[in-house]
């Protein structure tokens, strides 16, 4: 008698859990691989910047850091699909290095370079390899840290009320927002940002996705950013053949910022494997202190950002083992980091903002793009073939996530009644966070820990005024307990 043959039952993109085909999986996960690229690697290439790791004098641990750096986000991702124990939240959530810590970051490397110079810290390397050194220190340290702090979630849920969560949310998204529109210009550290060249190819894809997205149907609907992005990567290498690639700015030559250089991907090795501890830890309080409180930061951001994707892609709200498994990811996920030489990893609030508009949430579909961020971590080529993406390509896209994280956050605001006390709560939170973000110059007397830790994105602010307000102030009479 003939044997059956089994035949595979598949899930939905909607679903959680559940496999889906290798054919639909595969360009889900990989439109969230792109929708990040450019960040996981921009705060390396900043520190690396002000520790003068450049690639004349430092060329073999400068790729190093940035192969580790694609490496360590699709393992710390993996772990946040698929726990280890009480690590990971089982959600789509999608791990990478940290931008948050950027300001902080290049303070301690320029005290600690400073610290060097004058004789105050004795080493005998390079000024610029100890402060990098120091750092990864800290972020060891300041890892385990935020994972004490993810113990503690449960006993101080009852702190963040939706008012709370989705004010932090719509903080996040709020601060994205100039983000978004930095990449959309090509990025403000190129000559050309904001020319029309930059604009244009931005639009082109905002409008690609909008089309695809609502007038698409079934899988090619839910991959309208990839295709989006794709088909901006395919203009831009036209634009680059067909048009003049340089352009004079007062006497001075400068080359387009969003031609595609391929000689970067000519130039990548076909495989390598990561470095262990490229650069040797330094323990030095200047620069854990500082770190301790940024990592608390972070904490608060990985709690609305898991908060963002349950709404978001679940319709509901997280809960405390979720929640606790997320920060507990993201602070050993930022210790595992500093093994390899990478700064912090967090949550990734543009990969939110994705799983808002797809509503795509199957952990198989995104742990395929946490596999191709390890190929690319093992095989430099390929994500060479990503990392050269114009910025105003992902900015076409990027204005659409981040705003939809704003959108994510009113969601969790609304579940209550907006109140006077709630919108009391909602409006100042996000009055002082969202103002001291957006001009964190009010803040040029202040100490530099501190104008670096509430001028930076404003998340903090907004954070500890509500929560405080939401503490202080009286529940309405309609709120009120019988």
């Amino acid at each position: 008698m003939a044997k059956e043959k089994k035949t595979t039952v598949y899930s939905t993109p909607y679903d959680l859990d559940g496999r889906l085909p290798l054919r639909q999986a595969i360009p889900l996960g990989l439109q969230h691989v792109l929708a990040m690229f450019v960040g996981n690697l921009t705060p390396l290439l900043s520190v690396m910047a002000i520790c003068g790791i450049t690639l004349q004098d430092y060329a073999a641990l400068r790729i190093s850091l940035l192969q580790n750096a694609m490496l360590v986000a699709g393992l710390v991702t993996l772990v946040q699909l698929f726990p280890i124990g009480p690590i990971g939240s089982r959600l789509p959530i999608v791990m990478g290095t940290s931008s948050g810590f950027i300001g902080m970051n290049n303070s301690i490397a320029a005290s600690m370079m400073a610290g060097v110079a004058a004789g105050t810290i004795s080493t005998s390397v390079e000024a610029g390899i100890y402060a990098y050194g120091a750092i990864m220190g800290a972020c060891l340290i300041g890892g385990f840290w935020e994972g004490a702090l993810g113990l503690c979630i449960k006993p101080l849920r009852k702190f963040l009320p939706p008012v709370v969560t989705g004010t932090v949310v719509m903080a996040i998204g709020l601060s994205l927002l100039s983000v978004g529109i930095n990449f959309f210009g090509g990025g403000n550290s190129n000559p050309d940002f904001g020319s029309t060249t930059n604009l244009v190819l931005g639009l082109f894809v905002l409008v690609v996705i909008i089309c695809v997205k609502h007038f698409g149907k079934g899988l090619v609907s839910q991959m309208a950013i990839l295709i989006g992005i794709i088909a901006g990567y395919i203009v831009a290498t036209v634009m680059g053949f067909v048009l003049p690639t340089t352009y004079t700015v007062d006497g001075v030559e400068y080359t387009y910022s969003w031609v595609v250089q391929w000689s970067q991907v000519a130039d990548a090795a076909w495989f390598s494997l990561p470095s262990l501890i490229p650069v040797a830890y330094q323990f030095n309080i200047s620069a854990i202190l500082p770190m301790l409180i940024m990592f608390v930061v972070t904490a608060v951001e990985t709690v609305g950002d898991t908060a963002g994707v349950t709404e978001g892609g679940l319709g509901r709200e997280p809960s405390d083992k979720e929640l606790a498994g997320s920060v507990l990811c993201d602070g050993i996920g930022s210790a595992f980091a500093s093994l390899f030489g990478v700064l912090p990893n967090t949550s990734f609030s543009q990969n939110v903002g994705l799983v808002g508009i797809t509503k795509v949430v199957n952990r198989f579909a995104v742990a395929c793009g946490a596999i191709f961020l390890v190929i690319c971590g093992l095989f430099p080529k390929v994500g060479a073939i990503v990392s050269i993406m114009p910025q105003s390509v992902l900015g076409g896209a990027a204005v659409m996530m981040f705003a939809s994280i704003v959108i994510s956050g009113i969601n969790l605001i609304t579940k209550e009644p907006l109140t006077g006390r709630n919108t009391t709560i909602v409006a100042i939170a996000l009055g002082l966070g969202y103002g001291l973000g957006s001009h964190s110059t009010a803040l040029q007397f202040m100490p530099s820990f501190i104008s670096n830790l509430f001028g930076e994105s404003g998340i903090v602010p907004a954070f500890l005024v509500a929560v405080i307000l939401n503490l202080v102030l009286p529940k309405d009479v309609d709120q009120i307990e019988p």
